[in-house]
């Protein structure tokens, strides 16, 4: 399920009392530790002041939803755990009954995020871990989006440069665990789908194209990606342009995409930089298949002599 739409589970307002069986204060509120059950069907066990659920509590929803954590005048607000009906869940702060602060969610394939949440959103710096393949996002969200400088780290390799709508743009780098990188740039391109001449509207899909332009050795990296990468007093590999005569590091490199209802599905690329070629490539990003797909822009004729 959506950790975008579980919240619109609701409470009992503090009008709806149902039964009640707990402690009072002296003008009849309840007041101190008290079990409610309320006509909806939820049941509430926890802290009361002033009438209003208030401290520690456990709210039970009639559909086997939880919460457990702390209360300000009927909102959760503070620390808590959500248990959703189809058993995600999330650990952390609360804001006036939103997810808001620092937090982990639990996501049902087994994925998980930690790391800022504004409004019941991923916002801010986070991390989120794709169980299937081991990778993982780190970087900045925004209002739910991958969105601003990050690190896309897999198991032999990682990105690092800045997504805009989860796509990757501008300067970037692929560093590799052989002990080199490849620097180049992420360019928007529009690829229009569907042509059948009876649509109304024709489909256009943003692809982002790598393009390469050189070889280095490994330097620091930072998420304030300046424009020019450092210079080192003793480079110990040379800069290369990428030519027909650089050697390509990569064979295939893949994304994660967002998926459905909140999940996050990802494989990333098998990237092996021991095959060498004589080849100078431009790398498309499919937004569908969730893959870079590589383009030769140049090879040998065959034949050649």
């Amino acid at each position: 399920m959506s950790d975008l739409g579980s919240e619109e589970l609701e409470e009992e307002g503090e009008n709806d009392l149902g039964e009640y069986d707990g402690d009072r204060n002296e003008a009849g509120e309840r007041h101190g530790h008290g079990k409610a059950r309320l006509p909806n069907g939820d049941t509430y066990e926890g802290s009361y002041e002033f009438g209003k659920r208030h401290g520690q509590g456990v709210y039970i929803f009639k559909n086997g939803a939880r919460y457990i954590g702390e209360y300000v005048k009927n909102k959760k607000h503070g620390q808590g755990t959500f248990i959703y009906p189809d058993g995600s869940r999330y650990e952390g702060e609360w804001a006036y009954d939103q997810r808001h602060g620092h937090g982990t969610y639990y996501y049902i394939n087994n994925d998980t995020y930690t790391g800022d949440w504004l409004a019941h959103q991923r916002h801010g710096q986070g991390t989120y871990f794709y169980a299937e393949t081991g990778s993982k996002y780190v970087g900045t969200w925004v209002n739910g989006q991958q969105e601003g400088a990050a690190e896309l780290v897999h198991l032999n390799h990682r990105y690092q440069g800045k997504f805009m709508n989860r796509n990757p743009v501008g300067p970037g780098k692929y560093v590799f665990d052989i002990g080199c990188e490849q620097h180049g740039e992420y360019r928007l391109t529009d690829v229009e789908r569907g042509e059948e001449e009876e649509q109304e509207e024709t489909l256009v899909t943003i692809i982002p194209k790598w393009k390469a332009m050189k070889i280095t050795e490994l330097a620091l990296w930072t998420p304030t990606l300046p424009e020019e990468p450092p210079q080192t007093e003793a480079p110990v590999l040379e800069e290369v342009p990428v030519t027909e005569d650089t050697s390509e590091l990569m064979e295939e490199a893949q994304f994660p995409q967002e998926g459905s209802e909140g999940e996050m599905d990802m494989k990333p690329g098998d990237e092996d930089p021991d095959t060498l070629r004589q080849e100078s490539r431009e790398y498309n990003y499919d937004m569908d298949q969730g893959n870079v797909n590589f383009e030769e822009e140049s090879r040998q004729s065959e034949g050649r002599e």
